[in-house]
């Protein structure tokens, strides 16, 4: 493991031992939780808000989203064709601590989810010294981005994806005599979410995991265009994973704009290839 160089008071640079680099990362991971723990306190402060207005939006009647489908779809002249029909579930508490552990699992989660760019923020710094002038140039913008693709992952998930899987699993029926009721509990709805949100928001960094592992040298553009048939195996499993929902509608929501990704991170893949390329021959005379 390389040694990261810090700068001390006299402008000199001095070598951090394994010990330093777990105590820097401690404090890292300390202010990590620190904010997050403060984050989920104000939002468990919020709940009552927060669970009606957000956390509840997926499958309201009045969601943003229904709105919208509805709208479009009248303006296109299709009548209701593109509108879903109303999710009419009510959502219930097995035991008596369930709505205040619910409302504790909805801040925390939360308060993970806000707080994202400052944990992104944290980590940067940890690795920061390591860079060099020239590497530290190259990611000015880092951490906007990162949380930029994160942000635009989870709010696909919370805004699209989210209405389709629970409006499919809300109005799926088993038989026909009427004698199930899908009555699911706030666990297991929490549960859901958050793996739509943070699975989402986790696929978008496609593009910025494209970019570092080109910089570094462990991915080309030659490469990607090569398995380009892999990685249409390999996005469908995780848009199989990320949706809860097994109908294919759900699948394909986030399928489309993970290959749009993958699409989008070979032209970055190419970019930054051609930069390193320029480089090493300026290098080299």
């Amino acid at each position: 493991m390389a040694n990261f160089r810090k700068k001390n008071g006299t402008a000199e640079t001095v070598e951090m031992t394994f010990i330093d680099h777990l105590d820097a990362l401690r404090m890292h991971i300390i202010r990590s939780v620190l904010v997050i723990f403060i984050t989920s306190i104000v939002i468990f402060i919020y709940r009552n808000w927060v669970f009606d207005n957000i956390i509840t939006g997926p499958i309201n009647p009045n969601f943003i989203t229904y709105r919208a489908l509805y709208k479009i779809s009248h303006w296109l002249g299709m009548g209701d064709g593109l509108t879903l029909p109303p999710v009419q579930v009510n959502m219930q508490t097995t035991s008596f601590g369930g709505q205040f552990l619910g409302s504790i699992t909805l801040a925390f989660t939360m308060g993970a989810i806000v707080s994202a760019p400052y944990v992104f923020w944290e980590l940067w710094r940890f690795i920061k010294p390591a860079l060099t002038p020239k590497e530290l140039k190259n990611t000015r913008f880092a951490i906007f981005w990162v949380s930029f693709f994160f942000f635009l992952g989870a709010a696909f998930g919370f805004f699209l994806l989210g209405p389709y899987t629970f409006n499919f699993l809300a109005n799926f029926k088993l038989g026909t005599l009427s004698m199930l009721e899908t009555r699911p509990t706030l666990t297991d709805y929490l549960e859901n979410l958050t793996n739509i949100i943070l699975g989402c928001g986790l696929a978008f960094e496609l593009p910025v995991v494209t970019f570092v592992l080109t910089r570094i040298g462990l991915l080309t553009p030659m490469f990607m265009r090569r398995s380009r048939r892999y990685a249409i195996v390999i996005l469908l499993t995780i848009a199989a994973f990320i949706t809860p929902s097994p109908d294919w509608m759900s699948m394909m929501i986030v399928f489309v704009p993970l290959m749009s990704l993958y699409e989008l991170s070979i032209l970055v893949a190419a970019k930054v290839y051609k930069d390193e390329q320029k480089k090493e021959k300026e290098e080299w005379g």
